[in-house]
């Protein structure tokens, strides 16, 4: 996959640095797509980074396709978010890995069941912890190392919620569970805000990730692609690398006075999927 400063499509020049040089930053979920990216991003912009993934493998691999940017930079655990004190653990120990923590991203998310009638309680519940769950118990477990963040900018946490948390379009519980990330992040930064640890929520547009949902209809199915295009003022869906700029401007100390905000990284997109609203 592309790093931030090898893409070469259109509209994506490369950026200045983002600002987060010496920040130490927590990302769930950061071996592949839009996870990948922020972790790629900040490592390179002077960051120390601890993300987790279910695959040792793929932690593995992404260590070693960063040469010159892993050792006392990168603290990875192999892990699932939604197991029992395994989060917490992660979080304690990155934070005593690189002596205090500054910032944490929750990227980890996802759907279970399909539509209404398909979707039974246990995936409305595993929708719900996967997402908002995850979120809240990341951010808990974070709360005493962020309290001493370095810069003017205090601690910062990014939720990582969806275009699908405030436009409608299936699956219900995945939308619902985006919304409620949204939510939460508005919330906790009136409760955190006088730790000096600001909150704030990113929603996605549908993203082009190679081997993903709409990479795979661009070349099986070409004309629907095209269709669901359309969705988009400029015909163009959003690249991982754009919303990766924003989490990492939203952890800098460059935006000290943001906190509770909900930003959409969507490119203008209106509905949310193909199947319009």
């Amino acid at each position: 996959m592309a790093s931030v400063s090898e893409d070469r499509r259109p509209g994506l020049c490369p950026a200045a640095r983002s600002g987060v040089d010496g920040k130490r930053i927590v990302v769930t979920g950061g071996t592949r797509g839009l996870g990948e990216q922020i972790v790629r991003l900040l490592l390179a912009d002077g960051a120390s980074v601890a993300t987790c993934a279910r695959s040792e493998p793929d932690l593995a691999a992404l260590a070693k396709s960063l040469p010159g940017q892993g050792g006392e930079t990168l603290f990875t655990r192999a892990l699932d978010v939604i197991e029992p004190g395994r989060l917490e653990t992660f979080v304690d120990g990155a934070a005593e890995r690189f002596g205090g923590l500054d910032g944490v991203v929750a990227c980890v998310g996802g759907a279970r069941g399909g539509g209404l009638e398909e979707a039974d309680a246990h995936d409305w519940a595993a929708t719900w912890e996967l997402n908002v769950g995850h979120t809240a118990r990341l951010v808990r477990a974070a709360v005493p190392h962020l309290r001493g963040a370095r810069g003017s900018g205090g601690g910062s946490v990014v939720v990582i919620a969806s275009i699908s948390g405030w436009k409608p379009g299936p699956q219900a519980q995945y939308g619902a569970a985006k919304a409620a990330q949204i939510h939460l992040a508005a919330s906790l930064a009136r409760e955190l805000g006088p730790d000096g640890i600001r909150v704030n929520a990113v929603s996605p547009g549908s993203m082009l990730i190679p081997g993903k949902r709409w990479d795979r209809m661009r070349g099986e199915e070409p004309e629907a692609f095209a269709r669901f295009a359309r969705e988009f003022p400029n015909g163009e869906l959003v690249a991982p690398q754009e919303v990766a700029r924003v989490v990492a401007f939203l952890l800098s100390d460059a935006s000290s006075g943001v906190s509770g905000a909900h930003v959409p990284v969507d490119r203008a997109q209106n509905a949310p999927s193909p199947e319009g609203y």
